[in-house]
Formats: structure tokens, C-alpha cells, sequence
């Protein structure tokens, strides 16, 4: 008999599901959707947030590629986030979740 747990492992949303646990990593998830993502974007984007919580969550969306990081080296100086391609790929999966939110 095959476990269980093998089965959900293999689930991409419950994957994602896991990924964007936390605060505020479904909204980032879904502003890179859009576009590259700044920080003081997010932090004027995203009604509540704070300096920490943001940083958190990009450096554990990072740690999960879902997101690369890139230093722009224009004057001034800044770092963008894009989704990476884990990122990408889980797109339709996360649509198809707000989908069933409505």
C-alpha cells in the first residue's frame, strides 16, 4: 500500500500551499505575478506591512525559489525580485486557488 504522505509530497498545491504560508507571501507572490517587485514597493503595496516582516518573507521565498534576487547596479543602486522558474511554474496553481476563493 502506497503512504499517503508520498502522494501529498507529489501535490503542487499543497506544495504551494506550504511555500506561501506566512505573512504576507500570497501578496508578494501575486504582485511578482505583475511585475518585478522592489522593496519600498511592497512596503507601500501591501496595507499593514513592516520592514521586517517583508524582509522575512523575501528571504524565505528566496530560500524556497520562488523568487531570485538581482542587484541593479544603476545609480541609484537597487535589488528586484522576479519569480524565479519554480516560480513560474506554479503560476496556474496559484490562480486556480484564488479561483476557488471567489
Amino acid at each position: 500500500m502506497k503512504d499517503t504522505r508520498d502522494v501529498q509530497s507529489q501535490c503542487p498545491a499543497e506544495t504551494l500551499l506550504r511555500q506561501l504560508s506566512g505573512k504576507w507571501k500570497p501578496q508578494i507572490f501575486r504582485i511578482a505575478l505583475t511585475e518585478p517587485i522592489r522593496f519600498n514597493l511592497l512596503l507601500r503595496q501591501i496595507e499593514g506591512s513592516n520592514k521586517q516582516t517583508i524582509a522575512v518573507a523575501l528571504k524565505e521565498m528566496q530560500q524556497q525559489d520562488l523568487l531570485v534576487k538581482t542587484v541593479i547596479n544603476l545609480k541609484p543602486l537597487h535589488i528586484e525580485y522576479t519569480l524565479s522558474e519554480k516560480g513560474r511554474s506554479l503560476i496556474s496553481v496559484f490562480k486556480q486557488l484564488e479561483n476557488l476563493a471567489q
